[in-house]
């Protein structure tokens, strides 16, 4: 019989305590959180009353919690983007089994200095790539692992992101701005990007890319409105509304990041004096809208992406090419269709999970305590030598749109003197 296992959570926000927190909660026979850092006293004070953390365990930062002897089995960092580096360097010097938030970290040479990290220590680190963790791509790539539809030639992969979910994270949140998080080719699309490679186990050799921020700047901002959702005359007729994604009776997510007090009073107070009451037309936001990127993957598979902020659902849909068939996989739907040439088409129903992204987060934390635990390595594990590739992929689209021109990869990998 397993022991149960001790994890420390460096960041106990959205994903610490909502994702990871809650899986911990609801599989306390499997795992136990026994410290906490986070610098926000009031989610720090409840992420340990949830977890019944003691006074002397829970830490106003990860510096001073990385002080300490070894605490837990594992270590789960979940800061912002730009906060990774430090503490997963320090984890690993302690010893920690390592549950790491996407991205590894914005910079590509910083995450390079993660790898040679976890190689020199011979450290286990796994990136939460969850997409990889859902039965509905684990059931799409056992499809393609049969060859249904012959060879993979071309792939057309779209991201919607959703009309709300751009405004709340890209707009007015945490991603809205490169000078403070990821870009979010790398922020949101690096699970895409991570798909590919997955589904396919074929790396991208060249690619090229466009984006463009055209809509959500002041040179749309509505005559008639204001700064702030709240004192404006004509939210009503904004899709975009603070008071519609916010005020709207739900104390789920996206409103689970504004505030912890879920009185319609602190609402009101969280976007009066917080970034998320701003008029979308009125932030600092350089984060594109729309992205696209043509590539070339080994094995003259040919795939185009796009990512856009202007969909209804948040979903993702891919169409695969075989020299035998065609697959259509609808994420949101849970609907995969192949169509082999010449024959009739099989519909395939997966069951969706209740757990966040599609039973991603809890399919990730499933494979982590087994890393803990020292099981042997699935073919779906996300760890970081895995996970590199959907980096390397993401800094050259950003490469390869500011400059206008197509990037060859393997410089890149080069570069870093890397194989996988």
């Amino acid at each position: 019989m397993n022991k149960t296992v001790t994890v420390a959570i460096i960041g106990a926000g959205d994903r610490g305590r909502g994702a990871y927190g809650q899986f911990i909660k609801n599989n306390s026979d499997k795992i136990k959180a026994v410290a906490v850092a986070e610098p926000n006293q009031k989610k720090r004070k409840l992420f340990a009353d949830e977890h019944n953390i003691k006074e002397k365990l829970q830490y106003n930062s990860w510096e001073n919690f990385l002080n300490q002897k070894k605490l837990a089995d594992g270590i789960i960092i979940s800061t912002l983007d730009n906060m990774h580096l430090n503490p997963v360097l320090y984890a690993m010097e302690k010893g920690y089994k390592i549950l790491l938030e996407k991205p590894i970290t914005p910079n590509l040479n910083d995450t390079f200095k993660v790898l040679q990290k976890a190689q020199k220590t011979n450290s286990d680190i796994l990136v939460c790539h969850v997409l990889r963790y859902t039965p509905f791509y684990q059931k799409l790539k056992k499809i393609l692992k049969k060859e249904y539809i012959g060879k993979i030639r071309f792939i057309n992969h779209i991201e919607k992101i959703g009309y709300y979910h751009f405004a709340h994270s890209y707009v007015r949140g945490n991603w809205r701005n490169t000078s403070v998080a990821a870009p979010i080719i790398l922020a949101k699309s690096c699970h895409d990007l991570d798909l590919l490679y997955w589904l396919t186990d074929e790396k991208c050799i060249e690619l090229s890319s466009h984006a463009s921020l055209d809509f959500f700047n002041e040179n749309n901002h509505p005559k008639g409105a204001t700064n702030k959702c709240l004192d404006c005359s004509i939210e009503s007729e904004c899709p975009y509304s603070a008071k519609k994604i916010y005020l709207n009776g739900s104390d789920g997510w996206p409103t689970s990041v504004i505030t912890d007090d879920f009185s319609y009073e602190a609402k009101i107070e969280a976007l009066r004096k917080g970034p998320y009451g701003r008029c979308v037309y009125k932030c600092d936001n350089n984060v594109p809208e729309v992205q696209t990127i043509r590539m070339t993957l080994t094995n003259n598979i040919e795939v185009n992406f796009a990512l856009t902020a202007f969909s209804d659902k948040i979903t993702r849909k891919t169409s695969i090419f075989g020299t035998k068939g065609e697959i259509n996989a609808d994420f949101d739907r849970g609907i995969i269709k192949i169509n082999k040439f010449g024959f009739s088409e099989q519909k395939i129903k997966v069951k969706k999970s209740k757990s966040g992204h599609n039973g991603g987060d809890a399919g990730v934390m499933k494979e982590f305590i087994k890393m803990i635990q020292g099981k042997n390595k699935s073919d779906s594990i996300s760890i970081l030598e895995n996970s590199i590739e959907s980096h390397i992929m993401a800094h050259a689209a950003e490469k390869s749109r500011f400059n206008n021109k197509v990037i060859y990869l393997d410089n890149i990998r080069k570069s870093f003197n890397y194989k996988e």
